[in-house]
């Protein structure tokens, strides 16, 4: 069985998708999927093993300038290449116009979510099959329970699963272990202060526990410098793309993240993550997976899910580090020191 699945973006909404393919695949290991993704997360879902084809897709660059996209041919490329093979069934992941719109022309059934489920209802218009899920869940229920409904298999009731092989993505070098701080994230009122940030990487310093900092432009770059500015232990690594992002938190004892993408790629990597959280709550959107801890601010602004209002004032470094330290594995020297204490106890 082929099936086309468009799931265009963001990254995080990417990364939620790929338990869906794990228990679809479980379930038909015949079943192969082709993917439909912006061109800027197009790496992530070659790294499943039931997806064969990635198609991607530029709406997010396309729509700043239409008549030029139509003029130079790159609308026509692509729908030529989507209609290159024959599908058994369409599945719609995005529940946006912008996405159910890419699945006309296609003479084989199209499933989605219903109006009741579905982000933006006029999409569903364009569905054959029409999926309803409960309310409040989870977004990586959500499309769990879409794939099950859509390819007619009983869903598990386990934790959904990204089969994503993290020692494969890591670095293959020898590396002394480190936390990597994901700071980068596009709403201003998801990120936490600077402040918090240099505070953090000074307590982690001082304990002689490594540090690595990534940044994707300008502005995290000059933010990643000021945290690490003087700090031994504390590098900032050059510019890399998703797949060596992926690399570097593929190979972290830990991560600290905001609201970001990248948080939800670290818990896909089965790597312990303590998220922190402001305008927005977790319960339908935080990092899901092991060892992931949210940790929310309070006060008047929390959890409005306004993109400008401040609101991590009560949320410090102190916090973070107590969740992150819990998250670290134990010294090796530390664990003899214990032992040896406890011997020196039972004498």
């Amino acid at each position: 069985m082929r099936v086309l699945l468009i799931k265009t973006s963001s990254l995080g909404d990417v990364i939620h998708t790929l338990p869906a393919l794990t228990d679809a695949f479980r379930a038909n290991p015949k079943i192969r999927f082709d993917w439909v993704v912006e061109e800027g997360f197009a790496e992530i879902p070659h790294w499943h093993p039931a997806v064969d084809q990635v198609i991607p897709v530029a709406i997010r660059r396309w729509r700043k300038n239409l008549l030029q996209t139509w003029r130079n041919g790159e609308w026509h490329e692509f729908k030529q290449r989507v209609h290159q093979r024959e599908y058994d069934l369409i599945i719609d992941a995005q529940g946006l116009l912008k996405s159910a719109w890419l699945t006309r022309g296609f003479k084989v059934p199209v499933a989605g979510f219903s109006r009741k489920s579905v982000r933006e209802p006029i999409a569903s218009y364009f569905y054959d099959r029409h999926i309803t899920v409960g309310p409040g869940l989870h977004a990586v229920e959500r499309i769990r329970q879409l794939f099950a409904q859509a390819l007619g298999y009983k869903l598990p009731d386990t934790m959904g699963e990204y089969s994503l092989h993290r020692e494969r993505l890591a670095v293959d070098e020898p590396q002394s272990p480190y936390v990597l701080f994901l700071h980068g994230t596009t709403w201003p009122s998801k990120h936490w202060p600077q402040a918090e940030w240099r505070d953090l990487a000074e307590q982690l310093a001082a304990e002689d526990i490594a540090v690595r900092i990534p940044w994707g432009n300008a502005v995290e770059e000059t933010r990643a410098q000021a945290i690490a500015q003087g700090l031994p232990n504390v590098q900032v690594l050059p510019r890399l793309n998703i797949t060596g992002v992926a690399a570097q938190i593929a190979g972290a004892q830990a991560c600290v993240a905001v609201d970001t993408g990248l948080g939800h790629l670290a818990a896909a990597l089965d790597v312990p993550c303590v998220s922190l959280y402001g305008p927005t709550l977790p319960g339908k959107v935080g990092a899901y997976g092991q060892g992931q801890v949210h940790l929310c601010a309070q006060g008047p602004n929390a959890g409005l899910g306004d993109r400008h209002l401040e609101c991590f004032a009560s949320l410090h470094a102190e916090q973070v580090l107590r969740e992150l330290k819990l998250l670290l594995p134990v010294p090796s020297t530390t664990v003899a020191q214990a032992e040896t204490a406890q011997l020196k106890d039972a004498d």
